[in-house]
């Protein structure tokens, strides 16, 4: 049922130097749209605030084609079906796609999946059973190879993906140890997720720290981060390590030149591999993730939490300041409430 006299759209006005900010954004209102044959109706209910958002906004070369200058702002979400000219879906049925940040959205289906809200509430499908946990998921097992008995290294081990990336690993057999920032989010890694330990960039030097709870050297290291944490993690890499880049969040809003490794022929001396990797690359194998990733957090073995702001899609630009200034606990997610 609609229940919203107007589509309301973020859309993006201009490219960012820098942190993105207010007049990077046109929120307008326009008609609630029709749809013609083959078509449904989606009205959006929750949109997941990922730090991928940030590299789509640039007009540069990437996986995926950068979001045009006056189009709605690219953003994966959950909706509902309220109307309904496509035989594959009905009215009432809950999907998830990319369907940006607005009220409504017309879909031909294709980039749309129908969920199951018998196994998990419909926010879960952005985190655990979404982008986050798919994320890990793939990155952990599928590019790093991890092994049982590896020693595992994750920054940005406190957001959403960081934080799957060190439960699966546990699961798995493995030692842990997470990089976060401030004392808070440091004890929720070993108090409620289970890792091994965790390391406060913002008051412990790195290398040491790095050194004192992976003694024997790091066999696997998920960057989330980039910059001054790759090459603290690059300096204890073994023999044989992989390095996972999943992200690269202290770079996104550079106005300079990127931080590289410089420590980077530790690669070749320790012949270890390091390789980056898009989520997209596995969509094939996402059901069987899924599957798997379902039985664990309906086990308890997986705790995917989740940090809902609810509100119209007006907050979105201050909501997503929010993963470059390390407020965020868990996967951020916008819930609409219109």
């Amino acid at each position: 049922m609609i229940n919203c006299k107007s589509n309301r759209q973020v859309c993006l006005a201009s490219r960012p130097k820098g942190l993105p900010n207010p007049t990077n954004w046109n929120i307008i209102s326009r008609q609630i749209p029709t749809i013609q044959s083959g078509e449904v109706l989606i009205k959006v209910r929750f949109i997941s605030i990922d730090p991928a958002m940030r590299g789509w906004m640039n007009d540069r070369v990437s996986y995926i084609p950068p979001v045009q200058i006056g189009s709605v702002m690219r953003a994966l979400t959950v909706g509902e079906i309220v109307e309904s000219k496509n035989e594959t879906f009905k009215v009432g049925d809950w999907v998830s796609g990319i369907d940006g940040v607005q009220n409504y959205a017309v879909s031909d289906g294709t980039q749309n999946a129908k969920i199951d809200l018998s196994i998990a509430p419909p926010q879960t499908y952005l985190g655990t059973l979404g982008i986050a946990g798919l994320t890990a998921y793939s990155g952990l097992l599928k590019v790093g190879r991890l092994r049982v008995n590896d020693a595992v290294l994750v920054s940005g081990a406190a957001g959403s993906v960081g934080a799957h990336v060190g439960q699966i690993a546990k699961i798995k057999g493995n030692h842990v140890v997470g990089i976060a920032g401030g004392s808070k989010k440091c004890r929720y890694l070993v108090d409620e997720l289970g890792f091994d330990a965790a390391i406060d960039y913002k008051n412990e030097e790195l290398s040491v720290s790095i050194a004192q709870h992976c003694p024997k050297g790091i066999d696997l290291f998920f960057d989330n981060v980039g910059g001054k944490t790759l090459n603290a993690g690059l300096s204890a890499i073994n023999v044989g390590a992989r390095v996972v880049i999943c992200g690269a969040i202290s770079q996104y809003n550079l106005t300079h030149s990127i931080e590289g490794p410089s420590n980077y022929l530790l690669l070749l001396l320790r012949r270890a591999r390091m390789e980056g990797f898009i989520y997209f690359d596995y969509h094939k194998d996402w059901p069987n993730m899924i599957k798997e990733l379902s039985n664990w957090h309906s086990s308890g073995k997986i705790i995917g939490k989740e940090d809902i702001v609810k509100g119209n899609v007006d907050i979105f630009p201050d909501i997503l300041l929010r993963l470059f200034n390390g407020e965020n606990h868990g996967k951020l997610i916008i819930e609409l409430q219109n």
